[in-house]
Parts: structure tokens; sequence; C-alpha cells
């Protein structure tokens, strides 16, 4: 999951150098945190939330296939 949210934050941002996603895993259950450039902060989660519910979104439907539950955190430095 972490590849997939580092790819999607990688193409939204203007500064995908300063993209990190770390992953915590507890049992089935896995928590992505991504971070990125303060000035990116609205370009990942959109007007209302709409970029960032979508990153959740496609996560989720991607976990299905693996039966586990993913969290998604975005955080601007």
């Amino acid at each position: 999951m972490k590849e997939l949210v580092e790819v999607i934050a990688k193409a939204l941002v203007e500064h995908p150098e300063e993209v990190t996603v770390t992953e915590k895993k507890e049992g089935r259950t896995i928590r992505v945190h991504l971070h990125v450039a303060q000035s990116d902060g609205g370009k990942v989660i959109g007007r209302n939330g709409r970029i960032a519910r979508a990153i959740r979104s496609v996560v989720k439907a991607a976990s299905t296939l693996d039966d586990t539950r993913v969290y998604v955190d975005i955080d601007s430095k």
C-alpha cells in the first residue's frame, strides 16, 4: 500500500522529492502516513477533502484483495 500512496501523491504535488510515506502494520490493519511539503498540502487534500477521500477509496479497494484494513493519514510538513 505504501507504494500505491507514494505514486499517487507524487503525481499530484509540485515537490515530489519531499513526499515521504511510512507504513505501520498492526495485525490485519495497516496505517499509512503520507507527509508532503506544506505548500502541497492543499493539492493532496483537495477542496472539501475530495482528493484525500479519493486516495483513501483507491487504497481501500486495493486492500480488499489482501483482506486487510488500511488507514491513510495525511500531514504537511
